[in-house]
């Protein structure tokens, strides 16, 4: 199995990229068994490509199983905390624009006892 791209393995189900995760590891363990035995030149630089087909395979699989879990968590009140927007720590933290503009029984009263003044300006 030569170098894979992405692109191909997006389009394949779960058991697909299992199942072909599966012989990229048996190759790869097989490239290094001629390693150790003193294999040819090509068979040493086939093992990069095919550590990188592995990870390929992996990030498919897990792009595909959050994107999975955003549509899951979609219109649900929590999330994960992975699937929260990362923000900094006092933006997660402060006041939502409707907590912010709630006012307490006190301080309506004072604005209604003292509205604001208005002047009438002399042109």
């Amino acid at each position: 199995m030569g170098k894979v791209k992405a692109h191909q393995l997006r389009g394949k189900s779960k058991e697909e990229l299992t199942k072909q995760l599966e012989e990229f590891k048996k190759e790869l363990s097989q490239l290094r068994v001629h390693k150790v035995t003193g294999g040819t030149a090509s068979k040493l630089s086939k093992i990069a490509v095919m550590r990188k087909s592995i990870a390929r395979v992996l990030t498919v699989i897990n792009q595909t199983q959050r994107e999975n879990l955003r549509k899951f968590y979609k219109k649900r009140k929590y999330k994960p905390l992975d699937l929260r927007p990362k923000k900094t720590r006092v933006m997660r933290r402060a006041l939502t624009k409707h907590e912010l503009s709630r006012k307490t029984a006190r301080q309506l009263k004072k604005e209604r006892a003292n509205p604001p003044r208005i002047y009438a300006v002399k042109q």
